[in-house]
């Protein structure tokens, strides 16, 4: 009789825990097209270096965290980034930016393998989040700097916003990517003027 209990026990207990839905994970992904290189007079390559980069304390965290409302979060308990947030954005702005400016050679925050570089682009993300149904935000302040001098060449803040009708997970990772897409188009546009 009390091995049948045991049983009953053991059996809902397994019946709980196949009930509960596994655990997806996400990555950022990067600009994937060919672009077209420019044709003309041959330009001096530059090392660019890309980081550091800071993130809100309330996105740095392995779940998955969305806007409901102004002040509300839904934090995603089976939603989760494959590696840290400010890792991966690092990662795809550094391809992106690698893509956007074929002549120069663009590394991660830290470089120190790879020498010192001429340029270093720090970014202090302020927003990169979602709201389900309304839109996919990023904004970001940036500078510009020379590496050899330490001197502020240029700087400016970004602010992309847009709709978001996909409210899967899957929806907003794309989103967000794309949001990631337009700010390295606007930090190459910044670095192109320097040379």
């Amino acid at each position: 009789m009390q091995f049948s209990k045991w049983i009953i026990v053991a059996s809902l207990l397994l019946s709980g825990c196949a009930s509960t839905p596994p655990t997806q994970f996400y990555v950022l992904e990067p600009l994937g097209e060919s672009l077209p290189t420019t044709t003309g007079a041959v330009k001096k390559q530059h090392l660019i270096g890309v980081g550091p980069l800071s993130i809100p304390a309330l996105i740095d965290r392995q779940k998955i965290v969305t806007r409901t409302s102004t002040n509300n979060i839904e934090i995603a308990a089976f939603h989760q980034w494959a590696a840290p947030l400010k890792d991966d954005m690092t990662r795809v702005l550094t391809h992106n930016l690698s893509l956007l400016l074929p002549a120069d050679i663009v590394r991660s925050y830290p470089w120190g393998a790879f020498g010192s570089v001429d340029y270093r682009v720090i970014i202090d993300m302020v927003r990169f989040d979602t709201r389900p149904g309304q839109s996919a935000n990023l904004e970001a302040g940036w500078a510009i700097m020379n590496e050899q001098n330490h001197q502020i060449l240029t700087h400016g803040r970004s602010k992309i916003e847009q709709p978001l009708a996909d409210t899967s997970h899957a929806g907003t990772i794309k989103a967000l990517s794309a949001l990631l897409a337009e700010f390295s188009r606007e930090l190459s546009l910044a670095l192109a003027e320097l040379n």
